[in-house]
């Protein structure tokens, strides 16, 4: 497995090898150094990438940049196609030093997907949310709208995922010299390269994406991994009382206004007649509880919180949205960026929770947060999509789908 250390998806991606494991298969993790530590927590042996560049967040730094095209091009030369001969290398270093039966790699690496199609080694994608390749019919990835009904909308679905696809291409060259010095022929597209894999597996439940477009055949929902993250340590004394419990998660990586929001969060609950965990994560700084019953600590298990849990407050990482999901909780959305509208329009076009912009003031918040309480229709909507969400299975596909590329079963 070739992973690299984008927060969220590192206990999503880990908890992936976690199950193949299990499961009696012999697991390597290739990736950046920060990830050896989560990939020996579950049992599997770790080599460090060599040429790759890292760390990646660092390279892409996307909490400096308020240009979308600055941050595609961050995008391409730091991580999809610009280290791509180095992680090539780096995968086929690794698959001469042991056998390989399969590459499995996160999307954003299309150098390891290279890799495994040069030495003909089965491979696949992994996404670790949303179905993220511009298809035209659906609204692209990063821009948090839903999908349009009326006539206008409908050719806005049509003409911003082509034109997605021609800025992601700006990265092509890169893509395809590593292509060449492979001896592999040259490709139309970067997101040709997934094509030529034996699967794209989609870390999510069906459910929760958008209907599903034209998708092509290599294409599998797999169902979403809810696993904690190693450093999440044990479950806390939750605040006493009998008010409705408030769980409040940001994000696990350094994100452009995040500390201002959890700032206007606190202020916010503070108002409500309710009581508030709030984990602040590795990173970001705790600010002071505003009065008893608000409680911030660094970090706790969200999968032994949430069954005491009311409503999920947070940025919108997919990992959050869909474990509050999951355990039929209503959502509070307040996105900064990546994925974070994405996965705010999928939760409010199923009526499992809300969306406000990140630059909410404190009342604003307060007045959702009474709102997605008192009104039982967001727990409804929670609680319906959370038995697909169930009923479809948490990662169960996965280890079946790796299998059967190795043994060529469909």
């Amino acid at each position: 497995m070739v992973l690299w250390d984008g927060g969220g998806t590192v206990p999503v991606e880990v908890g992936a090898a976690r199950r193949l494991i299990e499961a009696g298969h012999s697991v390597t993790v290739l990736g950046e150094p920060s990830v050896g530590g989560a990939a020996a927590a579950v049992g599997a042996r770790f080599r460090p990438w060599q040429r790759a560049p890292y760390p990646v967040q660092e390279r892409i730094a996307d909490w400096e940049v308020t240009n979308p095209l600055t941050l595609l091009r961050r995008l391409l030369d730091g991580l999809f196609t610009g280290p791509s001969a180095a992680l090539a290398a780096d995968v086929r270093a690794a698959a001469e030093a042991e056998p390989v039966d399969a590459v499995v790699a996160d999307v954003a690496l299309m150098g390891a997907l290279v890799a495994a199609e040069s030495l003909g080694i089965p491979s696949a994608a992994l996404i670790p949310g949303p179905y993220l390749r511009p298809t035209p019919g659906e609204p692209p990835f990063g821009s948090g709208l839903s999908p349009a009904t009326g006539p206008l909308g409908q050719l806005r679905d049509q003409v911003l995922p082509r034109v997605a696809n021609r800025l992601t291409d700006l990265g092509l060259r890169q893509l395809n010299a590593t292509r060449h010095e492979l001896g592999l022929e040259a490709l139309d597209h970067v997101w040709s390269q997934l094509d030529r894999t034996d699967r794209v597996l989609v870390l999510t439940a069906e459910a929760f994406d958008f209907p599903a477009g034209d998708r092509p055949a290599n294409v599998r929902y797999v169902g979403p991994i809810l696993d904690d993250p190693e450093w999440a340590g044990d479950a806390v004394p939750l605040p006493p009382g009998d008010d409705p419990l408030v769980l409040v998660g940001l994000s696990t990586a350094r994100t452009r206004g995040a500390p201002e929001l959890l700032e206007r969060v606190v202020a916010g609950l503070a108002g409500c007649q309710v009581r508030a965990l709030v984990t602040t994560g590795p990173a970001l700084r705790p600010v002071a509880a505003p009065r008893p019953g608000i409680q911030l600590v660094p970090s706790v298990p969200h999968s032994r919180v949430l069954p005491h849990v009311s409503l999920v407050v947070t940025h919108g990482g997919h990992g959050t949205v869909i474990k509050a999901l999951a355990a039929d909780r209503p959502v509070l959305v307040l996105p900064l960026g990546r994925d974070q509208p994405d996965n705010a329009a999928r939760v409010v076009r199923h009526h499992a929770g809300a969306r406000l912009r990140p630059t909410a003031t404190p009342e604003r918040i307060g007045r959702a947060v009474s709102e997605l309480l008192t009104d039982p229709s967001y727990a409804e909507g929670a609680a319906r999509l959370g038995r697909l969400i169930r009923a479809a299975g948490v990662g169960d596909r996965f280890v079946a789908e790796v299998t059967g590329m190795v043994t060529g079963a469909r």
